[in-house]
């Protein structure tokens, strides 16, 4: 006979994952707001300008932000790639990176 699932278990390691996503969701936004220097801005401020963006219905301004964001993007990493070669996996070479002949 099969052992029954403990589906209570199940349900909180699942409320527990979601927990930890929208924790680091948060985190990361956080992140995301000090990495384009807009802590710099009070919250009022960057609460009034997220709210224009959810608001606004103009597809060619939203595409414009979203090229803009891409590109910073690209950007970001690129300047932390600099100066190591790196694998497609994100991993270092097994020779340290150096030319091979």
């Amino acid at each position: 006979m099969r052992k029954p699932r403990d589906f209570d278990s199940e349900l909180k390691a699942l409320a527990d994952k979601a927990k930890q996503l929208k924790e680091r969701r948060v985190q990361q936004l956080g992140e995301l707001v000090i990495a384009t220097g807009a802590d710099a801005n009070n919250a009022e401020i960057l609460a009034g300008a997220l709210l224009d963006v959810a608001e606004t219905a103009d597809t060619a301004r939203k595409e414009n932000w979203r090229k803009r964001g891409a590109a910073f993007f690209q950007g970001k990493a690129r300047k932390r790639g600099e100066g190591t070669e790196r694998h497609a996996d994100g991993t270092l070479p097994l020779d340290g990176g150096a030319a091979s002949a």
